[in-house]
């Protein structure tokens, strides 16, 4: 696995982006990232479709390696860690979460993190909350309209669409626009949406070895 970075400023601070589906947060010492969806191949095999155990697994293994590089002192999970609530999934994350102990945690809650007590508590979360805010940035899982801060979301899954003569290539993304940091989703197992993606924003395309900036 190789990680080709990319650092862009906003606001006097550093973000390093990178072609692993997360960013580290120098300020913060925080790697950020979005749509986990942990959970979701359990859900699918537990409905009748076969899917390989493989899918997290590699998900939780770049992670690590992501954590192995930047030495981050807690990650930021901006919304849908979880896609269907408690399962066999959910155990081997929080099995994967046991192994950095000294790591804060901190969730911000998505569209599909309902999370109870129970299932909260077994997550280890360091806080948990509908948001995160500094003095310049908000960290939310949806654009919200009328927030005056930059806002650093996910939710959508975005993608960009490159053509060929050949065929049509669509490929994950950051984006970014003078209100909005759009994540892409952690997660491989995700679609991508190349419609409701930021009008009027610089989008950084992603492939397994390189970062490009359109």
């Amino acid at each position: 696995m190789k990680i080709a970075t990319h650092p862009i400023t906003l606001h006097n601070e550093t973000f390093i982006l990178t072609n692993q589906r997360a960013l580290f947060w120098e300020e913060q010492k925080a790697l950020v990232l979005s749509d986990l969806h942990i959970g979701k191949t359990a859900h699918f095999r537990k409905n009748g479709i076969a899917l390989a155990n493989q899918i997290m697994k590699n998900d939780l293994e770049r992670l690590s390696v992501l954590i192995d590089y930047f030495c981050p002192e807690q990650f930021i999970v901006v919304g849908d860690l979880l896609h269907a609530g408690d399962n066999s999934d959910v155990d081997k994350f929080c099995s994967w979460r046991s192994r950095y102990p000294e790591l804060r945690f901190h969730l911000i809650e998505g569209n599909h993190d309902r999370l109870s007590k129970k299932l909260e508590a077994k997550l280890c979360l360091s806080a948990r909350s509908k948001a995160f805010e500094t003095d310049h940035f908000m960290l939310v899982h949806d654009f919200e309209k009328k927030q005056g801060k930059l806002q650093i979301t996910g939710h959508i899954h975005p993608g960009f669409i490159i053509s060929s003569p050949v065929k049509k290539i669509r490929l994950p993304c950051f984006v970014v626009t003078a209100k909005q940091l759009l994540l892409p989703a952690f997660s491989e197992f995700t679609g991508l949406d190349t419609k409701n993606t930021p009008k009027n924003g610089t989008f950084y395309v992603f492939t397994d070895a390189e970062i490009y900036e359109m």
